[in-house]
């Protein structure tokens, strides 16, 4: 019965508003077809202001990568991090996750598809990519659009929070699922 009733909320819940916002605003005397236009036009403004930075990121991923820089660095720090529990397969996921979503995603459905979706190692890439964020792409697109040059301590507590983050999911998933 509540199963039903859940089911049936989560099926209407986003018709329900998209029909509310726009008649409550017609209540208050809004025109709510010309400001949804001008939302849109500046939309576009902003996706226009961001593509420079998002372009810059990633030529940036795609240098770092097709230098050899990246596989050096796996290289050099997956044995220091095998000690500390966190197995080799999920290191790339680790450089990578602050910096692309999408290559992290990809990483992550590689590893689920190689190790399988219950093994410690896709058990450990699902609760990495569920615990840390992309913190450069959030910093260059957010701080890019509205035009911040000066990030001060924002790159440094971001990139601290997913330290942070990394290693409780490695802790977590060690006293959750041991290898």
């Amino acid at each position: 019965m509540l199963t039903h009733w859940v089911e049936a909320l989560s099926t209407w819940a986003v018709p329900f508003l998209l029909g509310f916002i726009p008649f409550f605003g017609w209540l208050r005397g809004v025109k709510v077809y010309e400001t949804f236009v001008e939302g849109a036009a500046e939309g576009f403004r902003m996706a226009i202001q961001m593509i420079p930075f998002l372009v810059g990121i990633l030529v940036a991923l795609t240098v770092f990568e097709g230098s050899g820089a990246f596989d050096a660095v796996i290289g050099w720090i997956a044995k220091p991090l095998q000690h500390l529990g966190v197995p080799a397969p999920v290191v790339p996921l680790m450089l990578v996750r602050p910096l692309s979503g999408g290559a992290a995603l990809g990483i992550t459905t590689g590893l689920l598809h190689r190790y399988g979706p219950d093994s410690f190692v896709g058990r450990l890439a699902s609760t990495l990519q569920s615990s840390t964020d992309t913190t450069f792409y959030v910093l260059t697109l957010y701080f890019g659009s509205v035009g911040i040059r000066k990030m001060r301590y924002a790159m440094t507590v971001a990139l601290l929070g997913d330290l942070a983050g990394f290693i409780a999911a490695v802790y977590i998933c060690h006293r959750l699922f041991g290898p």
